[in-house]
């Protein structure tokens, strides 16, 4: 008997918006999967010096709210539950051990490729996964010196609507008080409203 088919789209959403969302349905539609996880870091290693991240609890209120009512998407707080610094490498791990029939798929943008060497215990992730590279129209999907990177890997890849969007300008508006609509998900915008997340963020 077949095993789920898991996508998982893993971040520090802070905070999450339409882009991820995007991201998540569309790979979930175009590669048939049960569900997609959107996985949130408790401590993001890639960030961890380069600016404060906001708590771990209101990001995964974020994703929460942003995904109730999306069939297929799920909001999962395995990485803040386990604790400590949060490597793919365990969440896969852990994954595996709950289902080990499950086919496991990693989504990342196209821009997070030339850094998959960086990742830790990479091996693991590769053998784990198929990697799924998303990217918008018209854009070449990984830079041709580039493709070497993912030699090894089985991957797929996945066009998404041209949605130039991120957190750190998210984050810099709501400091402004500019308005969110149409960027992150009203029930989202909400959960920033009622915790006072980002003010005096730049």
């Amino acid at each position: 008997m077949a095993g789920e088919r898991l996508g998982i789209l893993g971040g520090t959403f802070d905070p999450v918006h339409v882009g991820h969302l995007a991201a998540a349905v569309n790979v979930r539609f175009e590669l048939e999967l049960d569900r997609v996880l959107l996985v949130v870091a408790n401590q993001p290693w890639q960030k961890i010096g380069t600016r404060p991240v906001s708590a771990a609890a209101d990001r995964l209120a974020l994703v929460e709210a942003a995904v109730e009512g999306c069939e297929g998407l799920e909001a999962s707080s395995m990485e803040i539950d386990r604790g400590g610094i949060s490597y793919t490498a365990d969440t896969l791990a852990e994954l595996q051990a709950a289902d080990e029939s499950a086919e496991l798929f990693l989504v990342i943008g196209a821009d997070v490729a030339p850094a998959l060497s960086t990742w830790v215990r990479l091996d693991e992730v590769r053998r784990a996964v198929t990697l799924v590279v998303v990217n918008r129209p018209g854009t070449e999907v990984v830079e041709p010196s580039e493709r070497a990177l993912l030699a090894g890997w089985r991957t797929c890849f996945v066009e998404i609507p041209a949605l130039e969007i991120s957190s750190t300008d998210l984050r810099e508006r709501a400091a402004a008080g500019r308005p969110l609509d149409f960027l992150v998900p009203p029930s989202t915008i909400r959960v920033i409203k009622e915790r006072e997340l980002y003010r005096g963020a730049r």
